[in-house]
């Protein structure tokens, strides 16, 4: 039976290969040398023996994820390093939070100074 998986049967084309798990280097490596055109597409399926699909794939992937991290990475935004979009936006909704909870209190303040105090009597 498992000799029958090996070779190619009538219902599978002669040009399958076996699914191969590439490692992250690998792929990187993959969409370095494809960006860089130092192999075409092709070629470096060829080179790591997985399907050309999987080639467009990784470098698809690649290019979201880079443009991913430069669009969360603001210049001159301590400790941002490491940080989700959704992280950022959450530290600076607990900052305008804080703010308008200030303003609110010094309103507040103010408020009750130029109107005075009511007695209960």
């Amino acid at each position: 039976m498992s000799e029958s998986k090996q070779h190619s049967g009538p219902g599978q084309a002669p040009s399958q290969r076996r699914r191969r798990r590439l490692g992250p280097s690998e792929k990187y490596e993959i969409f370095v040398s494809v960006l860089t055109e130092q192999a075409t597409q092709r070629e470096a399926a060829e080179r790591f023996k997985v399907d050309r699909s999987t080639v467009v794939h990784v470098c698809r992937v690649a290019k979201q994820g880079a443009l991913d991290a430069l669009a969360a990475s603001v210049p001159g935004r301590p400790g941002g390093k490491g940080k989700s979009p959704e992280q950022i936006a959450l530290e600076d909704a607990q900052a305008e939070i804080e703010r308008l909870r200030a303003t609110v209190t010094e309103q507040a303040v103010a408020l009750h100074l130029h109107q005075g105090k009511s007695r209960w009597d």
